[in-house]
């Protein structure tokens, strides 16, 4: 008898993937856990891939009916190598595809709007998850975590603009039920917390939950793309403080109910993700 086909998480070992992976493994699910380094995962195979290498990608989906995309990091054109593995799975039995995007980027916008755009011709079952701005933004050796700890700020060319930041818990169990229920959602899912919140209210919540004081330092557009280029490509830092300027006039003030329609609970607040990641 020939093993149940299993979902492909492609990375496996980052923020949502292996929260997806792990939410997938207590629910009985083969996952095949995909990483540069076929990491461990518990309960999950691990397999080798490499956006960036196509002979990993063989392998990584063999078996596979479905699959949980992560975007190449930093890359401004994931579509050119994303696409060519896309068209791969497909002749190699893969029917899902829950693709992780982001919500200021739409349909045929720049980046992973290109992959949004073309994956509904590509499979008949898909999703794409378009989180807003993830509260774990602010933990571990994030940039911000780090300013938040080294100088008490956090940096934006936000200004007053505010967000509905999300949990990573709640955007993997999203993914869950996208990947696993039995009618895929067939379109792309707006996903928030329950508020908005401005950088300044993020910086007082995080204040008054560590005890530390915390601040919002508003910076200039071209200073924020300075900041991140010291760390990441050009283009790309271009594209995240474009981000920030779109959220000072007011492209994330928003929220869904898209976690609480697909999971059947309401999604977790910011104050309630600073007291178990941050304080």
């Amino acid at each position: 008898m020939n093993a149940p086909s299993a979902t492909l998480v492609i990375g496996a070992t980052g923020t949502t993937g292996r929260r997806v992976t792990a939410g997938l493994v207590s629910e009985g699910h083969r996952v095949k856990a995909a990483g540069r380094r076929a990491t461990p995962v518990a309960g999950a195979q691990g397999v080798r891939f490499d956006w960036n290498e196509p002979a990993t990608w063989s392998e990584a989906v063999e078996g596979v009916d479905r699959v949980y995309l992560v975007p190449p990091i930093g890359s401004p054109d994931p579509a050119a190598v994303m696409l060519p593995f896309l068209r791969q799975a497909r002749a190699a039995g893969v029917r899902r595809a829950v693709l992780l995007s982001s919500s200021a980027i739409p349909a045929g916008g720049p980046a992973v709007g290109q992959v949004h755009q073309a994956l509904p011709g590509l499979f008949e079952q898909w999703a794409v998850l378009r989180p807003s701005w993830f509260m774990q933004n602010f933990a571990a050796s994030t940039p911000h975590a780090r300013s938040i700890r080294d100088e008490g700020a956090i940096m934006s060319a936000s200004g007053d603009g505010r967000v509905g930041f999300v949990d990573a818990e709640d955007i993997a169990a999203v993914a869950v039920r996208a990947l696993t229920d039995d009618r895929a959602p067939n379109t792309d899912l707006i996903l928030t917390g329950p508020q908005t919140l401005s950088y300044a209210d993020v910086a007082a919540i995080i204040a008054e939950s560590t005890g530390r004081p915390v601040v919002h330092r508003q910076l200039t557009f071209e200073q924020l793309r300075d900041r991140w280029a010291a760390e990441i490509p050009l283009e790309f830092a271009s594209l995240l403080a474009g981000m920030d300027r779109a959220i000072a006039e007011g492209a994330e003030d928003r929220t869904s109910d898209t976690v609480e329609r697909l999971t059947g609970r309401p999604p977790g607040t910011f104050r309630a993700f600073v007291e178990r990641e941050v304080a």
